[in-house]
């Protein structure tokens, strides 16, 4: 059963009972992130998210931490180009400390300037460790080139120069901007009832807004073809191309995500079966779409050798054009649905998941879809939804980014 709230600031909460399981999970989901970052402010979202750990009037770093070894629960925080989520999970009888905690850490985080700067270091750390993964950060060249000066194509983490001049009044004003009522969504899934509902309640009901910056409209972008290239003191090259996508309220959404699962989104898929299993062209070869609130971005990577680079590139592109020509069989078209059913099924077996998907849901939709809804939009999907899906990819001259071992 779910119940939504709306406080009388704007801020809504979603609670999903689940009375046979004993965890509960707990996710405060604002909406901001790289997407919503000026080209100085670029990394601010994830630098605010790191600082959330970093104390409050009540608890310092360590405090929280032991706070939730104390109950056996987990706390993390993740930040997206759309989103940033600090979320708990722990037994359902100790619901009201995790809650407690979290609501401590949005509301009342003290951005010390010494844990800043201290922070600082560890954000360029991970900036580095990205840079030094090429099937990481091939993915953030790919986005830089398919939406080139739109916000989207800014990297979650930002640049070492914009970390370097980030100050406490900067994290400051932001979460001015973005960390208010209306932009926040309290989402939890678990062995919690109506009466933790009106706890949460209590903890936001005096959030203000004390931001006069109006929200901003978000601008639709424009998908780009182009290349970038570059070579690094590695062994292995790797290739990733980029179409352009669907938006998560788009009618096709669920076509598109059904045809990806038959071009690279599994060991069935034909990108696999093709350049991995009969050719043994590449150990790692997949696909994945990527959908933001107005656009998408289907991604097709392949790690190979530099001698086998041109032959895998040119391999890829003829499958999905023969994939454009044969068309989908209904023994496709079924396997498909059964993969996307149990990817949906499997994945909500968790507090977690079922709380990821209310809160997605409520941003996209001002709604939580129920399971049997979905399954619904999946079982209408025909295989000519799917064909146009391949033909819409097909006719497209990818964006691409290279990495290549150095000669």
């Amino acid at each position: 059963m779910i119940q939504r709230k709306t406080l009388d600031n704007g801020l809504r909460i979603i609670l999903e009972e689940i009375p046979t399981v004993r965890s509960v999970t707990i996710g405060i989901w604002i909406k901001t992130g790289s997407r919503f970052e000026t080209k100085e402010e670029n990394g601010i979202s994830h630098f605010i998210e790191h600082m959330l750990f970093k104390g409050t009037t009540k608890r310092n770093a360590q405090d929280i931490a032991e706070a939730f070894d104390a109950i056996g629960g987990e706390v993390n925080a993740f930040t997206s180009k759309e989103y940033t989520c600090l979320y708990a999970k722990v037994l359902d009888t100790h619901q009201s400390i995790a809650m407690d905690i979290l609501a401590d850490m949005v509301l009342d985080s003290l951005f010390d300037p010494v844990e800043l700067e201290r922070e600082k270091k560890v954000i360029l750390e991970e900036i580095h460790m990205t840079n030094d993964i090429p099937d990481d950060i091939i993915h953030d060249y790919l986005s830089a080139i398919s939406f080139r000066d739109h916000p989207l194509a800014q990297p979650i983490l930002g640049n070492e120069e914009n970390i370097e001049a980030i100050t406490r009044d900067d994290l400051l004003h932001y979460m001015e901007k973005y960390y208010v009522p209306h932009n926040i969504v309290i989402s939890i899934a678990g062995n919690a009832n109506s009466d933790f509902l009106e706890e949460v309640s209590q903890h936001f009901m005096h959030l203000e807004s004390k931001s006069t910056i109006p929200s901003l409209t978000l601008q639709q972008p424009i998908f780009h073809q182009g290349m970038y290239s570059e070579e690094k003191a590695i062994e292995q090259a790797h290739l990733a191309f980029g179409f352009e996508g669907l938006s998560s309220k788009d009618k096709d959404y669920y076509s598109m995500v059904m045809m990806n699962n038959l071009l690279g989104g599994g060991m069935s898929s034909r990108l696999f079966q093709e350049i991995r299993e009969k050719q043994g062209m590449a150990y790692s070869i997949y696909s994945f779409h990527n959908s933001y609130e107005d656009s998408g971005l289907l991604t097709i990577y392949a790690g190979t050798s530099y001698a086998m680079i041109d032959k895998a590139e040119d391999q890829i592109l003829s499958i999905i054009k023969e994939m454009s020509i044969d068309g989908v069989s209904d023994a496709e078209l079924n396997r498909s649905k059964e993969q996307l059913k149990g990817l949906l099924l499997l994945g909500l077996e968790g507090t977690t998941s079922k709380m990821s998907r209310n809160a997605s849901n409520e941003w996209l939709y001002g709604n939580v879809l129920s399971v049997n809804e979905e399954l619904e939009y999946i079982e209408q999907v025909t295989r000519e939804d799917l064909e146009r899906m391949i033909a819409r990819i097909s006719e497209q001259e990818p964006a691409k980014a290279i990495i290549l071992p150095e000669k």
